[in-house]
């Protein structure tokens, strides 16, 4: 009998690397769906603005001499193109009569650093930077925060003061699958985006089981949202902020294949169903070895940035089954010393979570989560970080994917169904669906 193979060629940091297979033991290559680029994406952008979703257009929403806070991403979500859509949006706002100087642009960073000049101009694009200006929000500034309440889950919401004290909150940003959120944009803008610290992290804690030793809650991930509690505890944070109107794209094939605008609950629900149509792959079956490649750089720079693919490629892959990611890490493991620690310093997956649960940070979380991946599946990194670094979390490092396909095939033995991920970090596999 002729065995037919199959090559691909697989992004690994800025090259590629080959991966033969077996094409009878392939069950899929899941990649993102087609999509048709038919509209120019100004225009996409000017039609969702002049047909928003559940509200009035923004131009009727606002009025003269009142003061509005644009939201927008930071400068790690360049790949959004606020520097494209912001003009349009500022027309808007124009049309309504609002001002320059009653429009304040603040960064979402969120828990993340501040920005620089140079990276405001960027976000802003040379047309508005020279305009306005951006403030970053600081979520351990507690003089510019400001308290709202408290959520059903025990959240309390801290909110950027300077945001709260303008007569109109408008959030942009982009929407993709999220990891604990379930996609990110909308309400993210809230919270975390200009929430304290401190509701951020009680926020994300909801991530985990409330039973010790159970790990991460099984409805906080990827493209969940119905009974997701970190979801539905945004959403409680926003309804206390009452945004008035909410821009976001969607994005694929690095340019703007949709956008949605309108109330910030509605207008994300028909976003997140555009996603869904471009990066939610069905799959009949999970596959006993899944390999996946994050997509290079930079989503593979270091290990903390390969979160996402691993996640989505738990999705794909049965328990007690095998993943192979490629991240080349060429910075390393990435992240701070708490990801470092929770990664080196643990004997035990359980020593890992208690240390999460009693001091809880976003951080932990995901080097957390590659530990307890590691003890569920069998877990091997194609990268150049050293071999014998994540021993302690039971991760096994290989230089090379034919290194690594000679382990899986030593210990499983050849003819394993096999799912092939080339856009790991995009990709989120959906069973039966």
């Amino acid at each position: 009998m002729i065995r037919v193979v199959k090559e691909f060629m697989l992004k690994y940091g800025t090259g590629e690397v080959a991966l033969t297979v077996e094409e009878d033991d392939i069950l899929q290559v899941i990649e993102s769906n087609l999509i048709t680029f038919d509209k120019p994406e100004a225009e996409i952008v000017q039609e969702a603005l002049a047909h928003p979703i559940g509200s009035a257009r923004l131009s009727e929403l606002v009025h003269p001499g009142e003061r509005v806070c644009v939201v927008i991403p930071d400068i790690t979500r360049t790949w959004q193109k606020t520097d494209l859509y912001l003009p349009f949006l500022v027309e808007e706002l124009q049309r309504g009569g609002v001002k320059d100087e009653d429009i304040l642009f603040i960064c979402a960073v969120g828990t993340h650093r501040g920005q620089t000049p140079e990276e405001h101009r960027q976000l802003l694009g040379p047309e508005l930077a020279d305009r306005f200006q951006v403030v970053d929000h600081d979520s351990c500034d507690k003089d510019n925060l400001v308290y709202l309440g408290k959520t059903t889950f025990g959240t309390p919401v801290w909110i950027n003061k300077k945001a709260m004290e303008c007569d109109h909150i408008v959030l942009t940003g982009g929407i993709v699958y999220h990891f604990l959120a379930g996609w990110a944009g909308g309400k993210k803008y809230i919270l975390p985006g200009i929430s304290a610290y401190e509701t951020v992290m009680t926020n994300h804690a909801l991530s985990l089981n409330p039973v010790r030793g159970e790990g991460p809650h099984p409805d906080v991930r990827s493209g969940n949202a119905d009974n997701n509690l970190i979801h539905l505890d945004m959403l409680e944070a926003a309804s206390f902020v009452r945004p008035t109107f909410l821009f976001n794209v969607i994005t694929a094939e690095g340019r703007i294949a949709g956008a949605v605008a309108g109330h910030y609950i509605a207008a994300h629900d028909h976003g997140r169903a555009m996603v869904d149509a471009i990066d939610g792959v069905s799959i009949k079956e999970k596959a006993d070895l899944v390999i996946a490649t994050a997509g290079g750089s930079p989503k593979d720079v270091n290990l903390y940035q390969s979160i996402k693919t691993l996640i989505n490629a738990r999705e794909a892959t049965k328990v007690g089954g095998t993943m192979i990611i490629l991240t080349e890490s060429p910075e390393g493991l990435g992240g701070n010393a708490e990801v470092q620690d929770m990664l080196l310093n643990y004997d035990s997956v359980l020593a890992r979570e208690d240390a999460l649960r009693s001091n809880y940070s976003i951080s932990k979380y995901v080097a957390y989560f590659f530990c307890e991946s590691a003890a569920k599946f069998d877990l091997i990194l194609v990268s150049t970080l050293d071999t014998d670094l994540l021993k302690k979390a039971n991760i096994k490092v290989v230089k090379t994917l034919d290194e690594a396909l000679a382990l899986v095939y030593a210990k499983r033995g050849k003819g394993l169904k096999t799912h092939i991920m080339p856009q790991g970090a995009n990709t989120l596999p959906k069973l039966g669906k």
